[in-house]
C-alpha cells in the first residue's frame, strides 16, 4: 500500500474487456512526506470515488483487483483502496 495524489484520469477508446465500465485514474505515487513524488505517475482503477487533488491510498495487490474486476486474466495492476482525511 502506498499513498497517491490524483492528478487527472485516463480514458481509453479501447482496453480489456474487464476493464470495461472502470473508471481510469493517473496517480502520483508519494513519499512519507506526502509531498515528495515516489517514482512515476501509475494507471489505477478507482474504486472509491477519488476526485483530483485527493490523497488515496493504492494497492498493488492483483489478487484483490482480480476478485473485483471479477477476471482472472485483468492486465490492471494498481487501485484505489481508501481517501486519505486531512
Amino acid at each position: 500500500m502506498q499513498l497517491a495524489k490524483i492528478i487527472g484520469s485516463a480514458t481509453a477508446t479501447v482496453k480489456h474487456p474487464s476493464l470495461s465500465g472502470c473508471r481510469l485514474l493517473v496517480v502520483q505515487p508519494l513519499m512519507a512526506d506526502r509531498r515528495s513524488p515516489d517514482g512515476d505517475p501509475q494507471l489505477a482503477i478507482d474504486t472509491v470515488g477519488a476526485g483530483t487533488g485527493d490523497v488515496a491510498v493504492i494497492t498493488s495487490d492483483g489478487r484483490l483487483l482480480r476478485d473485483r474486476l471479477k477476471s482472472d486474466t485483468t492486465p490492471a495492476r494498481w487501485s484505489t483502496i481508501a481517501l486519505v482525511d486531512d
